[in-house]
């Protein structure tokens, strides 16, 4: 085995596989070593040099396809150690039979390639959408000062970006390994930094998070999606993430006031204006359920056969709340009628509770679906469906009054607790919230259904028998 030792930059590691290439060294007869913890600076391409002659050592020409230089640059910039002896197998398969290697995309050298490549452009990408500057007065007047923490080696890649956005600013983006600093007309680097250099506040923080504020739709409220783009290890650097558990609380009830301020009117994105059929102030259960169906609150009405309302006793102990109808559910017009259905029926039957004695329901009353070939395919409601609906389950829970609300599935919850609650945490708990003082939060039926194996859904219902459990113990 050699050892082959050089600075973690793309220009030295090319310089190196060069000679490596010249000398016919196999992969299997290298191991890589970074000579420091240098962060890899900015890719310089070069021919290798003999130090005293200036003469190029190499004496054979090797040809790669120019999409390779272009994905081992990306990859260069990556955090893990291997990244070096990979780009030098694919290197040497493309010079050694296989010019064609890297359109083989199912090769697992070269699907692991893509995928570094890939992680270093989201980290390239979060970096210019997390970073938030702060004003630092000194001596010489202002300095915005941000901090960042890269997951990869892509600060002195990126830094341009910010010479070019903030030309006119004086600023230094400080991370754990490697800072940059821009003086009005110089950019440059420095060893990195921990958090406690960099500013908490400033000034101006109060009127960005105002802002914020006001720009915040709650009916466009989109909790999953958000965090996707938003994941939560940048939220603790980001100001405005002090306020969103908050917003994403009040949003539910912020729709409901933007409703009711409207004369009960929604204007859609299409110019189309929904209307809201009036809840009725009846004591009859059965009075409202069949104004629901005049209900055009929200476009789901188009698109679904009929309005599925609740179902079950006026007064019954237990009010069951699940997320939306199905196309079983859709297509019959009652609740809970479909696969999920009969797996709640079983779980309810071996809890030991009575099916006749429950009322079941959902957060939404239309089925919300996309087209795949002849099927329709379940969609999941968005936050202004929910509002759309919010004044039925309120009537439904007035009227019924149950002692325990058993919420199945993160909608039915969220619509409850509001969208920042999560079901994985607290689910099989007794807890209490503004709709109904006593509530059990688990999971939704038809996610048994879709466990990968027969062991795995076999726990996940034995914990779901046990969370019903719980719902009628607090019920009796």
């Amino acid at each position: 085995m050699i050892e082959i030792t050089f600075v973690p930059t793309f220009a030295h590691w090319q310089r190196a596989a060069r000679e490596a290439l010249q000398q016919e060294l196999a992969p299997e007869e290298i191991a890589w070593q970074e000579l420091s913890s240098h962060t890899p600076s900015l890719p310089i391409f070069e021919e290798s040099t003999d130090a005293s002659t200036g003469a190029s050592t190499s004496t054979k020409q090797f040809l790669v396809p120019k999409k390779f230089v272009e994905l081992a640059k990306q990859i260069a910039l990556h955090s893990d150690e291997q990244r070096w002896a990979l780009l030098y197998r694919i290197l040497w398969r493309l010079t050694h039979g296989e010019p064609k290697l890297l359109e083989i995309f199912v090769d697992a050298n070269v699907a692991l390639a893509h995928e570094m490549a890939k992680s270093v452009r989201h980290d390239i990408h979060k970096m210019r959408a997390f970073v938030r500057f702060r004003e630092i007065k000194n001596e010489d007047g202002s300095w915005f000062v941000a901090w960042f923490e890269p997951q990869h080696h892509i600060v002195e890649q990126n830094a341009q970006f910010f010479v070019d956005r903030f030309a006119s600013m004086r600023w230094s983006i400080l991370t754990p390994e490697r800072c940059a600093h821009w003086n009005g007309s110089e950019l440059s680097f420095t060893s990195g930094l921990d958090k406690s250099h960099a500013p908490k506040d400033d000034a101006i923080e109060g009127l960005w998070l105002t802002y914020y504020k006001n720009i915040f739709n709650p009916a466009r409220v989109k909790v999953h999606a958000m965090q996707a783009e938003m994941p939560k290890k940048y939220w603790k650097n980001l100001p405005e993430t002090a306020v969103i558990p908050a917003l994403l609380n009040e949003a539910p009830a912020r729709v409901e006031t933007m409703m009711k301020s409207s004369g009960d009117k929604i204007a859609q994105d299409n110019g189309d204006v929904w209307m809201r059929a009036p809840v009725p102030e009846t004591a009859s259960l059965s009075k409202v359920a069949a104004a629901s169906k005049s209900c055009t609150a929200c476009p789901l009405y188009k698109h679904a056969t009929q309005t599925v309302f609740g179902e079950g006793p006026k007064h019954a102990t237990v009010m069951m709340i699940g997320e939306q109808p199905g196309d079983y559910e859709d297509v019959a017009g009652k609740p809970f009628v479909g696969p999920a259905g009969k797996m709640l029926d079983r779980a309810l039957e071996e809890a030991e509770f009575d099916r006749a004695e429950v009322y079941v329901t959902n957060a939404v009353k239309h089925f919300k679906w996309e087209p795949r070939g002849k099927r329709r395919i379940h969609q999941k409601p968005s936050a202004r469906d929910i509002a759309a609906c919010r004044p039925w389950l309120e009537a439904e829970l007035r009227l019924v009054q149950p002692k325990v609300v058993v919420c199945l599935g993160s909608t039915a919850a969220q619509t409850v607790f509001g969208p920042a609650f999560r079901v994985t945490k607290q689910r099989g708990q007794l807890l209490e919230s503004p709709l109904a003082k006593r509530v059990v939060a688990t999971v939704h039926p038809s996610s048994l259904l879709r466990q990968p194996d027969e062991e795995s859904r076999e726990r996940e219902y034995k914990l779901f028998v046990n969370d019903l459990r719980v719902a009628l113990k607090a019920a009796r």
